[in-house]
């Protein structure tokens, strides 16, 4: 296991396009760290980059307060699992896994013991005499682990190993990787552009955007205090309802004025009277009543344990997240309140959280 540090991480294509804006942060020993974010914002460039696959533009990587800048991949004792699961066809299970051991020249011995000791951690052990064309593409990604396992780095690095997975089985590798960090504790870098996978996997969550990192956090940090507007509306799912409006202040005292309605804020919120804000609330927050906020049903969506309705408040739609099952029909009018501690205000110009 290892520590993992970047200092004023850059990366610049051709010397004339950055994607990285001077990234830094500390990873500790044994902690999962889930890099998180939109298509283009680096997440991947940087994994690379910790890998030996990208060169770097600026500043330094350590790996147990080593710099590794100039160390060749193979040379800084990591194992890179990647979305297109990289088997060798023509090999079995057991070669595949076998094969970084084989070309370090490890003895016999050893490559069979850690081979069958990873294939009974992943389940694999009926398996080991099969080519990856037999497997399914759980099976495939289990040897892509297995395939890292072996090699028993100081760090694990996942590269949106399970986007090219159905939603049921990606479900269950989730699950699978996770229950192996918490086996072996190993340091694990894991990319992704899900925010799901990263709110039920990792320790801590690094949000990134347009090549600079927009806040750091443990998941349910990032859900409750999100330091920004991008935050706010990237993680949670369903997404944060955000509309535009006026921040008001008078004796009785703060509240939102937007789309048409009066909306509650904790009595602490900063701002000025007038200033313009960006009001968001999460799906889960808000409820049905017999009075407060009028809106029109769009469309209902039950799920079973939940229902998931569509409503239209001024010219603005907002997602419900009700816990059961409701009456209300789409073009019915329904009510809703929510409570001023569950808000969550920015600022309009900055996206910068004010409450």
């Amino acid at each position: 296991m290892a520590t993992v540090g970047f200092r004023n991480i850059q990366k610049t294509y051709g010397g004339k396009v950055k994607v990285i804006h001077g990234i830094s942060f500390d990873i500790a020993d044994g902690e999962f760290v889930v890099l998180v974010g939109p298509s283009g914002c680096g997440k991947s460039t940087l994994l690379r980059m910790l890998a030996g696959l990208e060169d770097i533009s600026g500043g330094e990587i350590t790996i147990d307060n080593k710099v590794v800048n100039e160390l060749e991949s193979k040379d800084r004792d990591i194992a890179m699992v990647f979305q297109s699961y990289a088997l060798y066809p023509h090999m079995t299970v057991r070669e595949n896994m076998a094969f970084s051991l084989r070309l370090r020249n490890a003895e016999q011995k050893l490559t069979d013991e850690r081979v069958a000791k990873a294939a009974k951690i992943l389940n694999l052990d009926q398996l080991l005499d099969r080519h990856p064309r037999e497997l399914s593409g759980g099976q495939r990604q289990r040897v892509a682990m297995g395939r890292a396992i072996v090699r028993d780095p100081k760090v694990f690095l996942f590269d949106e190993p399970l986007s090219n997975l159905d939603a049921k089985l990606r479900v269950a590798m989730r699950a699978e990787i996770k229950a192996l960090h918490q086996r072996l504790k190993t340091t694990t870098v894991y990319v992704t552009h899900d925010q799901i996978e990263a709110m039920t996997m990792a320790d801590r969550i690094v949000v990134m955007h347009d090549g600079i990192i927009e806040q750091i956090g443990t998941p349910l940090e990032l859900f409750d205090h999100p330091s920004n507007l991008f935050v706010a509306q990237f993680i949670g799912s369903p997404a944060m309802n955000v509309v535009p409006g006026k921040l008001r202040r008078s004796g009785t005292g703060v509240e939102v004025e937007a789309v048409g309605a009066r909306w509650p804020l904790p009595a602490s919120t900063a701002g000025n009277d007038g200033q313009a804000v960006q009001y968001g609330v999460r799906p889960t927050d808000l409820r049905l009543a017999a009075s407060g906020i009028a809106a029109k049903v769009v469309v209902v969506e039950p799920t079973g344990a939940e229902t998931e309705m569509l409503v239209q408040i001024g010219d603005a739609q907002f997602v419900i997240v009700l816990h059961g099952r409701t009456e209300a029909k789409p073009g019915e009018t329904v009510h809703l309140e929510l409570d001023a501690a569950s808000v969550h205000l920015f600022d309009a110009a900055s996206g910068k959280r004010l409450n």
